[in-house]
């Protein structure tokens, strides 16, 4: 066969032979993108929820801390209320008398009987700006003996 033919062959070959149409490159082109805007969001919501973990565990953390300051560095004694700032965080405390709540008064009938006094501790940790901004609550029992002399 000789070059000509070659060519008349070439010429006289269907159109979709030769490579890939515009419309199908278009169509190429919008999975892709569809493809990667999903992967785009997955990824944001991934670390969105990672710095929200983070946020929950420290605020954890620091409450831990806090409580277990409570009754060594923070007074424990009824009808304190303190406040203050760990790092990004900033945290207010009350300590109040036990009073049952109804949920099982011999507890506080029984520390009476004891010269026990029971005490609530109430801790509220905050963080971020005021539209987004969080807070959690803690709260934990703590027993302190009653005073030498003092009647139950």
């Amino acid at each position: 066969m000789t070059d000509s033919g070659r060519r008349m062959r070439l010429q006289n070959a269907p159109a979709r032979g030769r490579g890939f149409t515009l419309l199908e490159l278009l169509l190429a082109f919008l999975v892709f993108a569809m493809s990667f805007a999903v992967v785009l969001q997955i990824l944001s919501g991934s670390m969105r929820n990672t710095v929200r973990a983070r946020h929950f565990s420290e605020a954890a953390l620091t409450a831990q801390s806090l409580m277990d300051q409570v009754g060594l560095g923070i007074p424990l004694e009824s009808g304190f209320t303190a406040n203050g700032e760990a790092g990004e965080y900033q945290w207010e405390i009350d300590i109040l008398d036990y009073s049952g709540n109804g949920e099982n008064e011999h507890s506080v009938e029984l520390a009476e009987l004891t010269g026990i006094s029971l005490l609530q501790v109430d801790l509220a940790i905050s963080w971020g700006a005021p539209p987004r901004e969080q807070t959690r609550y803690f709260s934990t029992i703590k027993a302190v003996l009653s005073q030498l002399g003092e009647e139950p």
